[in-house]
């Protein structure tokens, strides 16, 4: 076990700094600003700071250790030749503020990046700029708004979502200041058209839905929801959270949506985890498109006599749209992800479909696999009532009600059990339509042989005897922990002992 925070060493070692040239080398620290006491930093020399590091990363857990089959969060493989190109030195090495003319390639970068999202998602218009995907909701949201402002229908005060939505998305639209209307789900978990035409009208902004839906399943209904939002006069917005498995297949512009954001950092790649970093680009249809954030990435052809430099001779610029809602992060985005994922699309092109099939293929084939290990343990029907004979998408999700009641184990307890077996735990309780809930995404990355195997650990898991189970994890570097008070009680530094 590491120390490092009780770590003192002798005094005043642990760092080294060259003598100053001179006594008037730096100015003086104003009075105001030198300490009363040492700072309680460990002292420590480089090799113990570097062990303590190396010893920390072990305790760590992700895509690069393991298999991670976190539903909802696309947990896939990153290839490395996305971190050569964004830190190739004309990427890595500029900033923001240079003239338009030092930034070509990165601009020429962002504007095809921006084409790209276009076409994948059937959209006019799309701004790279927010860095999350909750921030691209909030920004779509606030574009729709200031839309109905300027046609003067302000009376559009609430926005739609079904009840197994994302928690980002009524909290996005109650941001911005919209009610929020919810409507149940169908027993088979998709979307009720009769309660969604049962309350759009004219107040109706706009309704925010996921398609493939939280559950992993696709809204074959979504056009005429889309029609019936419309006849109201509203706007239809798609979570791209689960836009891994439609790339290439079909897309929101085709399925009647206004708006849309995407996870740069699930469906194409970009590392992410641990809170960031992330990227939330939206794309818009053209009445949409003067109120992005800007500046969006232009190009226009060189004037007569003026030296073309730029990329396939055109300049590259900055353009900021007419209505713009105004900037909803500094800069012009998350660069480093934009690029990364950039360099993914333009190697796997029309080959993201393939991705597309081969992630919904993974997932359901797991998802049997899993049902009938799960039958050998002892423990039937673990699919959502009415969707056994469904085809699930990227993603699916068990119910593990079933095992509680003939085993008396949770969802929680088997994911536990799973953390001692050297998998991530899938996430459970989510959706909360589903009892006892537990939502698994393998992604298109994993083999055949790490899906079999994980179905036959998930059966060891489920013979595991009750009380063990509920002492689980019991192998990792932190035993189970009390969520609840984790939450309620937020421990944000290092608890040093001020004796």
């Amino acid at each position: 076990m590491s120390h490092l925070f009780n770590h003192n060493g002798a005094e005043n070692t642990g760092y080294s700094q060259p003598a100053p040239l001179s006594s008037d080398a730096m100015p003086a620290v104003p009075k105001g600003l030198v300490r009363k006491a040492a700072a309680r930093w460990p002292r420590l020399s480089e090799p113990e700071m570097v062990r303590h590091y190396t010893w920390l990363s072990k305790r760590n857990f992700g895509i690069d250790t393991g298999f991670y089959p976190l539903g909802s969060c696309t947990m896939k493989h990153n290839p490395r030749v996305n971190e050569v190109i964004a830190q190739l030195p004309g990427i890595a090495d500029i900033h923001p503020h240079q003239p338009e003319h030092h930034l070509q390639g990165l601009l020429s970068i962002f504007y095809e990046m921006q084409h790209m999202l276009e076409v994948c998602a059937g959209m006019d218009q799309v701004t790279l700029q927010p860095v999350a995907g909750a921030q691209g909701e909030f920004t779509a949201v606030r574009c729709i708004q200031e839309y109905f402002r300027l046609r003067g229908e302000e009376q559009r005060t609430k926005v739609i979502v079904p009840d197994s939505a994302h928690g980002t998305n009524p909290a996005s639209a109650a941001m911005s200041g919209f009610e929020i209307v919810e409507i149940p789900s169908l027993e088979d978990g998709r979307m009720d058209l009769e309660a969604l035409a049962a309350v759009a009208d004219e107040t109706t902004a706009a309704m925010m839905i996921t398609n493939p839906n939280t559950l992993g399943l696709f809204e074959a209904d979504i056009k005429a929801a889309s029609e019936i939002v419309h006849q109201a006069g509203g706007q239809m917005y798609y979570d791209g959270a689960n836009f891994n498995a439609i790339l290439g297949i079909t897309s929101p512009g085709l399925m009647g949506f206004d708006a849309v954001h995407f996870n740069l950092h699930k469906t194409f790649s970009q590392p992410h985890g641990g809170g960031g970093p992330g990227s939330g680009p939206i794309g818009v249809k053209s009445h949409l498109a003067p109120f992005l954030p800007g500046p969006l990435a232009a190009r226009r052809d060189p004037t007569p006599g003026e030296l073309a430099v730029a990329v396939d001779e055109h300049w590259y610029h900055w353009e900021q749209p007419e209505h713009s809602i105004g900037k909803v992060q500094q800069w012009h985005g998350n660069a480093g992800a934009v690029i990364r994922c950039w360099a993914y699309y333009r190697r796997y092109g029309s080959g993201l479909k393939t991705m597309s099939e081969h992630a919904v293929l993974n997932a359901n084939y797991l998802r049997h696999a899993i049902h009938r290990e799960a039958k050998k343990a002892g423990v039937d029907h673990l699919f959502v009532d009415g969707a056994e004979t469904d085809v699930a998408k990227h993603e699916f999700t068990l119910s593990m009600q079933p095992a509680k009641e003939a085993l008396g184990v949770s969802a929680m307890d088997v994911a536990k059990g799973l953390l001692d077996r050297g998998y991530m735990a899938p996430t459970v309780y989510f959706p909360l339509v589903v009892p006892e809930c537990m939502m698994i995404e393998p992604t298109e990355t994993e083999s055949k042989d790490t899906l079999d195997t994980f179905a036959e650990h998930f059966a060891q898991v489920l013979r595991t005897e009750p009380e063990a189970l509920h002492e689980a994890p019991i192998t990792t570097p932190v035993r189970r922990v009390d969520e609840v008070y984790a939450a309620r009680n937020l421990c944000l530094r290092h608890p040093y002992d001020d004796a």
